[in-house]
């Protein structure tokens, strides 16, 4: 159990679909118990795996002082929508609004293999949707319009984070969500 490295936008793992899981053992417990961690460590308020560069369907999160975890998760989107202010551990000190379903049912399985679904409305559906967009690989830039796009962008590229990952030969990608963004931001 260890606080990770978390991988930073234009790392080719967070923009890449990640693997089910298929067992349910120690490791998995490990990887959630890290995930956890460093979550709390960066502080945030959720983590997905392959923001650590591990490419399983695993997330946590901590809102509204309740911890939880989810593992293969599936979403269920009410059409009501919200806007609200988004950031991500991915993009340090990053933050847009960004259009999200008001009400999220999530339904997956817990680190010991039993079946979970979680519901929540407004801060927690935001962080499922988010969480379970980077199991997809797809980032919450990726859900901004055109011109909020463009102006991400810039910022990222001003940032000290991601002249370090441009360094190192990282290409960033942006990519459309496969996903149904009901009508807006497309």
């Amino acid at each position: 159990m260890a606080i990770q490295p978390i991988r930073y936008f234009g790392d080719p793992v967070l923009t890449t679909p990640a693997s089910p899981v298929v067992d349910f053992d120690k490791e998995l417990r490990n990887l959630v118990k890290d995930l956890t961690d460093t979550m709390l460590d960066a502080p945030g308020a959720g983590l997905a795996a392959p923001q650590i560069g591990v490419p399983l369907r695993v997330f946590v999160w901590h809102v509204d002082e309740q911890f939880g975890h989810l593992v293969n998760p599936t979403l269920d989107l009410s059409e009501e929508m919200q806007e609200g202010e988004e950031g991500c551990l991915s993009f340090p000190e990053l933050s847009y609004d960004t259009p999200r379903a008001f009400r999220a049912v999530a339904k997956g399985w817990n680190m010991h293999g039993e079946p979970l679904v979680v519901e929540g409305t407004e801060f927690l559906a935001r962080a499922l949707q988010h969480e379970t967009d980077h199991l997809n690989g797809v980032l919450f830039i990726d859900r901004l319009s055109s011109d909020l796009r463009k102006q991400a962008m810039k910022e990222i590229r001003a940032s000290d984070w991601f002249m370090e990952a441009e360094s190192a030969g990282i290409s960033p990608e942006i990519k459309v969500s496969p996903h149904s963004t009901f009508g807006r931001n497309i």
